[in-house]
């Protein structure tokens, strides 16, 4: 049974203010995921030693990895991105709207990486949504549009996942469901598992919506006191299977075909 694991890992920084790379990916590991989807992650930058922090915590995970920076400033970049150990590929990788003269608004993007499971390629797709409920909005619609999920490769097992900054009861969470199901909300989960902040966890805002292929068999917020220090956020852990219709292989998926993992960063 597959496991994912979404984290904003607040660029390795945790809530006592010590930057500690080996300490995230040690709460990553004692989950042994299958696909990990990192948010707010440093690669190159000053403010945190210069350290590709994608590839550090690859590293210890021994997985591949895909990165997208959503911000790049001369040679020092901050975004997500996709592990795994098992055989996939970077379908896409790109910005999304924002909305301009708002000042200290951060750029957003969304990685797409098709992960075999015993012969079945999976779309996942993480992304890391904006702070203002407009820009939002213009995000939601862009991941509901052609270039994403309404992309003609995106069929099959699909599950897009990270932090939308944006609770159930917002405008951009309701667009996204009336297309995927949310994973709490298909097991009926009350109450609901919550993330932010790690210290004190009270709003759902890191999300996992999936295609009728994936069905989510569990869902938790590991609340280890390692866990609670390592970042702002909690991860979030989903587990689930893939249900494919009788006569569909690999082709159905229409993701083409995964390969083995090399460690590479989407530019």
């Amino acid at each position: 049974m597959p496991r994912l694991l979404t984290y904003n890992v607040h660029r390795c920084v945790g809530v006592d203010r010590r930057l500690d790379v080996g300490r995230i990916a040690a709460v990553i590991a004692e989950h042994e995921p299958d696909v990990v989807c990192l948010q707010e992650l440093d690669v190159g930058r000053a403010r945190t030693g210069l350290v590709d922090q994608a590839g550090a915590i690859a590293d210890r995970l021994s997985m591949s990895f895909h990165f997208h920076a959503a911000m790049k400033v001369e040679a020092e970049q901050y975004g997500d991105a996709i592990l795994t150990p098992h055989p996939e590929r970077l379908v896409k990788s790109g910005a999304l709207p924002t909305v301009r003269g708002v000042p200290g608004l951060e750029p957003r993007g969304a990685l797409w990486a098709a992960i075999e499971f015993d012969g079945v390629a999976v779309n996942v797709i993480n992304t890391h949504l904006g702070l203002v409920p407009r820009e939002q909005r213009l995000q939601a619609a862009a991941l509901l549009g052609e270039g994403w999920l309404g992309h003609p490769l995106c069929v099959g097992p699909t599950l897009l996942t990270g932090d939308f900054n944006a609770t159930s009861i917002t405008r951009p969470y309701q667009a996204l469901t009336r297309r995927l199901a949310d994973c709490q909300r298909t097991l009926g989960l009350r109450p609901s598992v919550k993330t932010f902040p790690s210290s004190f966890p009270a709003i759902r805002i890191d999300h996992c919506f999936t295609s009728p292929e994936v069905v989510v068999t569990r869902v938790t917020a590991p609340f280890s006191p390692l866990a609670r220090m390592a970042s702002d956020h909690l991860p979030l852990v989903v587990d689930f299977e893939i249900r494919i219709q009788a006569g569909a292989g690999p082709a159905a998926s229409g993701c083409g075909a995964a390969t083995a993992g090399r460690r590479r960063t989407a530019r």
